[in-house]
């Protein structure tokens, strides 16, 4: 069952890097990030309230949020630094980069999550998972190739960079989230996923805010922002992303480097936006590295059955 989760979160943050394209369109960073911080924060903070003031409502739900002290909370700022440093250098490398080519970039994350949960976790591949870890690495570097042929030269591209922190964040992100999330036999402290899901968006949107007003406000006539409906389905998409995600990691047996893996596969939907709506370039040599990512998602699916 925690494969299908994983497989439905994949394709909800398809959408989720669709939008956040479309927002990002000669627009500034820093303002669509925190009115996406804004937004998310908008959906759970029901939840959260309910749950506090009237919590028979939801008690016993897949929606309720237990309240929790500072031993808890701790964990989940630390959540939202790792999440949101991860988030502002893909926004900016999705600005500046084709979706086409943070797509696949981003697909290779799972990689670094697969040496950390051997390392935090003990998980181990069997042949089938391999060959899938295997081939997701061999389409980085043909993605490399197919990038040249744009202009986008790897190697010295400060963006490329940023996309690549950002991926090597994301996935120190999702071991923090197994850690958080598993039982403590299986090596977690088993906090509820709800109370992770909901705080660590507030405490970004605070922290969203104080950028605003430091780094944007006092020069944004040098980088402006135009509102774009696009921007709170960023949110909804992502909400809903995250929230089958932390379901998927919350069940018995689930496996992080797998889980990760899988929820790559959304480069399918980024994909076909980029070619059909974006009308980017290359696509034939893109088709060939996604293919490959798309070929390891079936081995890694396998090898988990």
């Amino acid at each position: 069952m925690w494969l299908f989760f994983a497989f439905l979160s994949a394709f909800l943050l398809g959408f989720y890097d669709v939008f956040k394209k479309v927002s990002l369109s000669e627009n500034a960073v820093i303002p669509v990030l925190f009115l996406n911080t804004v937004f998310c924060s908008l959906i759970f903070l029901p939840f959260i309230l309910i749950s506090s003031y009237h919590s028979e409502t939801l008690s016993g739900g897949m929606f309720f949020v237990p309240q929790v002290g500072w031993e808890v909370h701790k964990y989940i700022i630390l959540k939202s630094v790792i999440v949101l440093s991860s988030w502002i250098l893909n926004y900016f490398a999705m600005k500046n980069l084709p979706i086409t080519i943070v797509g696949p970039i981003n697909a290779t994350r799972p990689v670094m999550v697969l040496v950390g949960a051997f390392i935090v976790f003990g998980e181990r591949l069997n042949f089938y998972q391999w060959i899938g870890v295997i081939l997701a690495i061999i389409s980085f570097f043909l993605l490399s190739r197919s990038g040249k042929k744009e202009g986008i030269d790897f190697k010295h591209n400060k963006w490329i960079y940023f996309i690549v922190l950002a991926a090597f964040l994301g996935a120190v992100s999702g071991l923090y989230d197994k850690f958080l999330l598993a039982p403590v036999n299986q090596g977690g402290i088993g906090l509820d996923r709800m109370v992770v899901q909901s705080y660590y968006n507030i405490y970004q949107m605070f922290m969203m805010l104080l950028m605003l007003c430091v780094l944007w406000y006092p020069h944004r006539k040098n980088s402006p922002f135009h509102w774009n409906w696009s921007i709170p389905l960023i949110s909804i998409f992502l909400s809903a992303a995250d929230f089958v995600y932390f379901y998927s990691l919350s069940l018995d047996g689930s496996m992080i480097s797998i889980v990760s893996m899988i929820r790559r596969s959304s480069v399918i939907v980024s994909f076909l936006f980029g070619a059909m709506v974006f009308r980017e370039k290359n696509l034939k040599s893109k088709a060939v590295d996604l293919a490959l990512v798309l070929i390891g998602m079936v081995f890694l699916y396998i090898g988990s059955k």
